[in-house]
């Protein structure tokens, strides 16, 4: 599960925690944009939650210096040793340049280096060397981890994909259908044993179909119109279903994009129905070849309702043993 949870305070996580293990569910895996920072949630997880495994979905490479992500992420290692994979990525540059006034330059380039820095510092190397997009002079880490992290990349096209592959422990992979996987995964071939692959499956658990296109729309037309989404989806064969959509964007017409997104697509890209379905839809990534399934919890009326007890309820019925 996507945490935190929407209209609950992090000093209340606990018992969201709880119920998630109650649950059946085994990971929880936070998010980085403008809400809670990556790490916080996980914290407190780690010592809330001692039997889930957690993940950053994920870290922007741009945002913090590569010496101050690499013991971030050795702090979490340590609170919650073998229980942590990080999960780094580019972000966007609205997230980088707009919220964060950092040059969103050479993002593949800044992926790669970041990475590898990365598993030289979580492994307790002294890092004296330039990657390209920063240089480092002896840098340390004074507590590395016993257990260092597996590092998952964000990827969304062939080029990260392969670069995952080839020098990370998994990928992430976000904003598609069960029926994308296999494409995505074609690019992965090179990835040995044990090779994770995640991805962030948006659930609106409801019954009235309306309500949950309607929220689908509005996430489509917000993400799938960023450079990095749309390409994506131009790469997955979406460019004609697409298209009304991004003229109608790019013209500043918002209402005729929301029109514009069919609701065939907005099925495809978003879960929604009652728990039952929604779980038996969420399996359909894992069959296609998602090893952890992240599911993020879109908003329903029984969700904004601000009552935890029938949060909780919900939380149960969505997991493995609802």
């Amino acid at each position: 599960m996507t945490v935190p949870l929407g209209g609950v305070p992090l000093s209340g996580h606990q018992a969201v925690y709880q119920a998630l293990e109650d649950a059946g569910f085994t990971d929880l895996w936070s998010s980085e944009v403008n809400g809670t920072d990556a790490f916080t949630p996980l914290t407190l997880a780690a010592a809330w939650a001692p039997r889930l495994r957690l993940g950053t979905a994920i870290a922007p490479v741009f945002t913090r210096g590569p010496g101050l992500l690499a013991m971030t992420a050795a702090a979490l290692a340590e609170a919650a040793p073998g229980r942590f994979q990080l999960g780094i990525g580019a972000s966007s540059p609205v997230v980088v340049g707009d919220w964060n006034a950092a040059d969103f330059t050479e993002p593949f380039l800044r992926s790669r280096d970041t990475l590898r820095f990365l598993k030289a510092a979580l492994a307790g190397e002294v890092v004296d060397h330039d990657y390209g997009t920063f240089a480092l002079r002896r840098f340390r880490l004074e507590r590395p981890p016993a257990t260092p992290p597996q590092i998952l990349l964000a990827a969304l096209r062939p080029g990260m994909l392969r670069l995952a592959a080839a020098e990370a422990d998994g990928t992430i992979l976000n904003w598609l259908s069960p029926a994308d996987v296999s494409t995505a995964l074609a690019e992965t071939k090179a990835a040995g044993p044990g090779f994770e692959v995640a991805a962030r499956i948006f659930v609106c658990p409801t019954d009235d179909a309306a309500h949950a296109r309607a929220v689908g729309r509005r996430m489509i037309a917000a993400y799938l119109t960023v450079p990095a989404y749309a390409a994506f989806h131009r790469w997955l064969g979406r460019t004609e279903t697409l298209t009304p959509m991004w003229q109608a964007w790019s013209a500043g017409d918002r209402k005729g994009a929301l029109a514009a997104i069919p609701d065939s697509l907005v099925d495809e890209l978003i879960v929604h129905g009652s728990p039952e379905e929604c779980r038996a839809k969420v399996e359909s990534y894992a069959e296609a070849g998602i090893t952890v399934p992240v599911m993020a919890l879109l908003p329903t009326p029984a969700l904004d309702s601000g009552d935890l007890p029938t949060l909780l309820k919900i939380l149960t019925d969505l997991g493995a043993r609802g």
